[in-house]
């Protein structure tokens, strides 16, 4: 199972440590000693997991992780923790946790449980919201914010759209499009995506100062 997990732990060897087993085991780690920039890389980045501690420098963890969860974002959460009594962990997952491992812990336990709930979560495709820069998709009600403010779209748009958060990091073919949104690559031309992607930036981009999704030339799309 290949998952991409940030760890957020303000002990500096306990951090390479934790990131030392789960590469071992085949997974992608991206360590931070605080909260600070945590936010901007799950905006940007397709994370599967977090890893968190509780005592941190700034934000208290389960603060910072209710906040991801009154923002919208739902990706699953492990607290590692010395706050051990039955109110902290209580705490932790009425906040957002998904699952809460105490202080000192067994390592072989932690690679379980996240196994557990990578495996637990993954399902959650449909639900929920997807997030880029200051774009937010409810998948739940099929509305569309910009910077808060809610646009108007058509089921097409939506799909598109969804489709490139989706695949933020990659440059997305016309045919690709055609395939996956439109569900027919035979019946329609490469003009369909073309017009369609330009009435979905005036949506959300009307006076062109965002540049959310840019022409790779001789390609396809690039959500940037």
């Amino acid at each position: 199972m290949s998952a991409n997990i940030v760890i957020v732990e303000d002990e500096e060897d306990l951090l390479e440590l934790l990131e030392y087993h789960l590469e071992k085991e085949g997974f992608e780690t991206t360590g931070f000693l605080n909260t600070k920039t945590v936010a901007q890389m799950l905006e940007e980045e397709d994370v599967d997991l977090l890893i968190m501690d509780r005592n941190l420098p700034g934000v208290e963890g389960s603060e910072f992780v209710k906040g991801l969860r009154e923002d919208g974002f739902d990706t699953p959460v492990i607290f590692l923790s010395a706050k051990d009594s039955d109110e902290d962990i209580e705490e932790g997952f009425v906040r957002g946790g998904d699952d809460y491992i105490t202080k000192p812990f067994n390592m072989k336990e932690l690679l379980l449980r996240v196994r557990s709930v990578l495996k637990r979560t993954s399902k959650k495709v449909s639900s929920g919201k997807l997030h880029f820069r200051d774009l937010v998709l409810d998948n739940d009600t099929r509305e569309v914010f910009v910077d808060g403010k809610n646009i108007e779209v058509t089921k097409l748009e939506f799909d598109l759209l969804s489709e490139f958060i989706k695949n933020k990091n990659s440059v997305l073919e016309r045919d690709y499009l055609l395939e996956n949104v439109w569900g027919d690559s035979e019946n329609y031309q490469y003009k369909t995506v073309n017009v369609a992607i330009n009435r979905l930036k005036e949506k959300i981009d009307p006076d062109k100062s965002k540049d959310y999704i840019q022409t790779v030339r001789g390609v396809g799309y690039k959500l940037c």
